[in-house]
């Protein structure tokens, strides 16, 4: 018998990011309201519409997108912080996104804001590192700044001196964590690679839609609260063309945004596998690496017959 075997499948490495199982340790530790309300676990601002690169791998990349050259008010940020103090959060609070946070002047006077107001908060940044020096890396670590994940696209020659900067900088090991995106297109650039909910069809780095929607659950919704420069709240970072934006936060407050109706809807069908409405009948991504208790939470807080929402 002759058995066929596709090298190519044999060939390519599958990417495992080596950070995925710390994100999923701090996604999966659940805190609740007063009112029994499960709370995310990450708090994303994406605050500014800007980005010094155009990888390939990015909607960025595709000519259409829009680059908006503005930037988050402190105001929102302070009111942000203060509605989440009464609610005691202590989970993550994360500036990533679809931009480059360090482009933003005012980082280091957001940070303050955040810390000041959520001393038991995880204050992270994702950042190419591009701006990076060791007066920058000090000045955020004495804004309040946790931890900074640097992704790194170049080169090895890159990675070591990012190394050598925080080694420099006096960090330790729980400050800084470094990401290779320099890896080949057979190992996803180094990447868990999706779609961006349907943005990546005119990409450098083309990949297409689903002709039909995925019929696979997704928990992002139950544990996420993400946040563009504008105040316009989505109900996932995967939502590059923001499609499905929830409303405001200048004129909402967190709460009321985080149990609006709509949302909870779009938890509830994500738990049944449901993606057919805009953007998650385009969305490829796997969204049950992370977050099922959060799923599970939110399904015995609609259950309950006290449940005042």
């Amino acid at each position: 018998m002759v058995i066929s075997i596709d090298l190519t499948v044999i060939m390519k490495k599958i990417f495992i990011d080596p950070l995925r199982s710390r994100k999923k340790n701090r996604v999966e530790q659940l805190h609740f309201s007063k009112d029994g309300v499960p709370l995310p676990s990450v708090i994303e601002i994406s605050e500014s519409g800007m980005c010094n690169r155009l990888c390939t791998f990015c909607p960025r990349s595709d000519p259409n997108y829009k680059h908006v050259n503005e930037f988050i008010p402190s105001s929102l940020i302070l009111k942000m912080s203060k509605e989440l103090s009464l609610l005691n959060y202590k989970g993550l609070i994360l500036f990533s996104g679809f931009v480059e946070p360090l482009l933003d002047k005012n980082i280091y006077n957001l940070i303050s804001i955040i810390r000041k107001n959520l001393p038991m908060a995880q204050i992270e940044i994702i950042t190419n590192g591009d701006v990076l020096d060791k007066k920058r890396v000090l000045k955020l670590f004495s804004s309040g700044l946790s931890a900074l994940l640097v992704s790194i696209y170049d080169g090895e020659k890159e990675y070591k001196q990012m190394q050598k900067l925080f080694l420099d900088s006096g960090l330790s090991e729980d400050q800084y964590k470094i990401r290779k995106r320099y890896l080949s297109e057979d190992q996803n650039f180094g990447l868990s690679l999706s779609n961006r909910s349907g943005m990546m069809e005119n990409a450098l780095h083309k990949i297409p839609s689903p002709k039909n929607p995925i019929k696979k659950n997704c928990f992002y919704p139950g544990y996420t609260f993400f946040m563009d420069y504008t105040g316009e709240v989505l109900t996932c970072n995967h939502d590059w063309g923001k499609k499905l934006i929830i409303g405001n936060l200048k004129d909402k407050s967190f709460m009321d945004l985080w149990l609006d109706e709509e949302w909870m809807i779009a938890r509830e069908k994500l738990y049944k596998g449901d993606r057919d409405f805009a953007p998650c009948n385009k969305c490829d991504v796997d969204g049950t690496m992370m977050g099922k208790p959060h799923a599970e939470a939110w399904k015995d807080f609609k259950s309950k017959k006290n449940n005042p929402y």
